[in-house]
């Protein structure tokens, strides 16, 4: 993704898992993510995969349920990084939908198509980034459906203390201020991070404190005013509960990360509705619901799959 810190992972564990996916266990012939066994439907085939954190676990069991409403005979599995159903044979292949980001997917594939020096193709703007990507996307063979409104993207939160005491709601608020940030340790120099905080909005940070990416340690010390700012994301749904509110990016440091379904161009040409079944999900979904979706399962522990079909019924989509 911009690749999100919280969730990367060691590349030995990617190269792990792929072997295990490799040795006659496809990720397409698996059982759904809360292990029961989905009827057959009257359309076919059709394999999902994507990542298992909280949020993706949660969008992928909204996009079983309505692709096995449409008919289809769904398998999914999910997996720790994005190099996993990456791999060849795969998505596009054995996989046939992903849940995916739009700056997460074109990154990856701006980077390992042409290198990890190559320059980006995301900008702050989903449409932008997708088109700017379109030649790479059709080469892979992949499709990206409509964005959603809702976005992960990178954000920064300060204690509602702090923010009541300071007039403080966006990002521009903290010009000029000495502040204490604390964030992923790679936050440094980044231009959707540190960087663009001190070069964009001219915060003067003091100190970077290497706690994590949305992690308790950052909330801890912003909370107990060790710092002033801390590193999450937009659909953090933990904020509120914890009294830490999130600023806006009103400079737009960072890269689109919206909702997007990823669907292989082979499998659309011959399934033209999955992209209807998809697109209303996307189009009913805002940051600000993801986040309460969100915590629903981080804060109140309910089961990623409950909450999906919840919302669906809510959403009027089942």
């Amino acid at each position: 993704m911009h690749v999100r810190w919280i969730f990367a992972t060691l590349l030995a564990t990617g190269t792990l898992l792929l072997s295990a996916a490799c040795s006659g266990d496809d990720l397409a012939s698996n059982p759904g993510s809360d292990g029961t066994t989905i009827a057959p439907g009257s359309k076919g085939p059709l394999g999902i995969s994507g990542q298992s954190f909280g949020e993706a676990t949660l969008v992928a069991d909204m996009y079983k349920e309505l692709v096995t409403n449409a008919g289809y005979d769904v398998s999914m599995t999910l997996v720790d990084t994005r190099d996993v159903y990456m791999a060849k044979g795969q998505f596009p292949g054995a996989v046939d939908v992903v849940p995916e980001y739009v700056g997460g997917i074109v990154d990856f594939l701006n980077s390992s198509v042409n290198g990890p020096e190559a320059e980006p193709l995301t900008t702050s703007d989903a449409a932008e980034s997708i088109a700017n990507a379109k030649t790479l996307l059709d080469a892979q063979g992949i499709t990206l459906l409509d964005p959603s409104a809702a976005s992960d993207t990178n954000a920064f939160f300060v204690s509602k203390e702090y923010a009541d005491a300071n007039g403080v709601t966006k990002l521009s608020d903290l010009a000029g201020k000495d502040v204490v940030l604390a964030a992923h340790p790679d936050c440094k120099g980044r231009s959707d991070c540190e960087g663009g905080l001190t070069d964009v909005y001219g915060i003067n940070i003091t100190k970077l404190l290497p706690l994590g990416y949305a992690s308790d340690q950052t909330y801890q010390s912003v909370i107990k005013g060790e710092s002033q700012l801390g590193e999450t994301s937009t659909t953090d749904g933990t904020l509120e509960a914890q009294g830490l509110v999130l600023l806006q990016d009103d400079k737009a440091i960072q890269p689109a990360q919206n909702l997007v379904p990823a669907v292989s161009s082979e499998f659309l040409a011959a399934h033209a509705d999955v992209a209807d079944t998809l697109n209303g999900l996307m189009a009913a979904l805002t940051t600000e619901k993801l986040a309460e979706l969100n915590a629903k399962v981080s804060v109140d522990r309910a089961k990623p799959e409950d909450v999906a079909h919840d919302y669906l019924v809510e959403a009027g989509l089942v």
